[in-house]
């Protein structure tokens, strides 16, 4: 168990990486997909992240014991040594990190190969080490950066960040060892082993396989389809909600979205009947749309998470 300080800071660290993520998940809807890759994106992610901490985090020792501030948004400066690797110098940097964009910045798609990629680039992110600290939670938030631009993220639902920080000791080791050199001569072309990136990749979708299925057992997705159609039953019986906005909820769950001028036909009322209900469930927060006319998708009101989650 950690002292009271350390303790401190780690709440002050988690707390900067939430607000950071945040951000970044707004930047990313106006960014092109490969730019995830790109030097900028890195250091914006280390400036927001660097800037949310006390002046106490926000230094570093070198090779020889020496302090170093660590300004926000800027590539490292020092020459440092992880472990038994020791990255490139300062002087490279920018050699690889542009070499790095290049091969991985147009792998950034909704393609199954994108998910391998997501995880080969995380450990060659770490064995760069571009920043002079932070390189950890700036790698898990690009990580999470690339999820969300391939599509892979699942809106929320879960996140690879907390996969791998529940697996934090097994996530070094592998880490570790994928800096390794070449273990034979059919191991790769590269100057690192083929062999134990591998291995960190199948560690890595392991673990968001372990994700995913953690957040399916607490979602029982299988029996929410009941449990909608009990609940909003029940509120058109009390009145708050207007007749059958089960039958319109459940076609929403079922097809993800609908078009809004659909819900007349599911309801088998008139147009204006079914605006008027539509109107009365995103009032209630059970369906959202990005526009006014836009598509409707269903919502959950935090009020009700209890009735159709009890798992959570």
């Amino acid at each position: 168990m950690p002292d009271a300080p350390e303790r401190r800071d780690m709440q002050l660290m988690h707390l900067a990486h939430l607000e950071t993520q945040k951000l970044m998940e707004q930047k990313l809807l106006s960014m092109p997909s490969q730019d995830v890759c790109s030097p900028e994106f890195l250091c914006w992610i280390h400036g927001e992240f660097y800037a949310r901490l006390p002046e106490t985090l926000r230094k570093v020792s070198d090779l020889r014991g020496r302090l170093h501030p660590v300004p926000e948004g800027k590539v490292r400066n020092f020459n440092v040594r992880i472990g038994t690797h020791t990255p490139p110098r300062p002087e490279e940097l920018s050699d690889f990190l542009t070499l790095f964009r290049e091969r991985f910045g147009p792998l950034v798609d909704g393609s199954p190969r994108s998910l391998v990629a997501m995880a080969a680039a995380h450990h060659r992110l770490a064995w760069i080490h571009p920043l002079g600290d932070g390189n950890g939670r700036v790698i898990r938030l690009f990580t999470e950066a690339w999820l969300r631009k391939s599509g892979l993220d699942g809106v929320g639902m879960w996140t690879l960040c907390r996969g791998v920080a529940r697996r934090n000791a097994q996530c070094k080791a592998a880490l570790s060892a994928a800096d390794s050199p070449r273990l034979h001569d059919a191991d790769g072309r590269g100057a690192l082993s083929e062999q134990r990136l591998s291995e960190l990749c199948r560690f890595m979708l392991d673990t968001a396989t372990d994700q995913t299925a953690f957040m399916a057992s607490l979602i029982d997705s299988e029996r929410l389809e009941t449990r909608l159609l009990a609940y909003a039953r029940l509120r058109e019986e009390t009145r708050e909600m207007p007749k059958r906005s089960s039958i319109l909820l459940r076609d929403v769950l079922l097809r993800g979205e609908i078009r809004r001028g659909e819900a007349s036909r599911i309801l088998g009322v008139s147009p204006r009947t079914a605006q008027a209900v539509v109107r009365c469930l995103e009032t209630a927060g059970f369906l959202r749309s990005k526009t006014p006319k836009g598509p409707i998708r269903l919502a959950f009101p935090v009020n009700v998470l209890g009735t159709l989650f009890p798992n959570l």
